[in-house]
């Protein structure tokens, strides 16, 4: 089951990027638990048990702006979507699909246009298959290499 979460039940999508960003990447916590959790609008995936198993997170409006604006999105018509993480043994069961497709549908239901994301390189692929195009070079990110990618909605 995918929801959406307020900011004061963030300790499930929390659980799921300490152990797939933190624990398994190594990317140091104080920069994966960032300011913008708190303007952001986050999804949680729960298995059969109700454990977290798979979180998302979007930006949009001014928030998208302080953070994307280098890009050129336009926070007021564009999710940014950020902070994609399925847990290991949720892995390979179509979640990860699952948890943009319900971003972009939480996008266009509060009227946004288009998706923004950075994607790790090595997961260029999957975001394609979902009908995103990579653009720009690739950068560095927390020590990852990343692309830009975007998809009309």
């Amino acid at each position: 089951m995918i929801r959406r979460v307020d900011d004061g039940d963030l300790a499930g999508c929390h659980a799921v990027r300490r152990e797939v960003f933190v624990v398994e990447q190594r990317v140091p916590e104080e920069l994966e638990m960032d300011a913008y959790d708190t303007e952001a609008v986050h999804l949680l995936a729960t298995g059969p048990d109700g454990r977290p198993v798979g979180t998302i997170r979007f930006l949009h409006g001014a928030a998208a702006d302080r953070k994307y604006g280098h890009t050129g999105i336009d926070g007021g018509t564009t999710a940014a979507l950020g902070r994609l993480a399925v847990g290991r043994a949720a892995r390979g069961t179509g979640l990860g699909a699952a948890l943009v497709r319900a971003v972009e549908a939480e996008a266009r239901r509060i009227g946004l246009s288009g998706v923004y994301l950075e994607a790790q390189t090595q997961a260029v692929g999957f975001y394609e298959r979902l009908g995103y195009t990579a653009h720009g070079p690739e950068f560095q990110d927390a020590g990852i290499p990343h692309r830009a990618m975007r998809r009309a909605l």
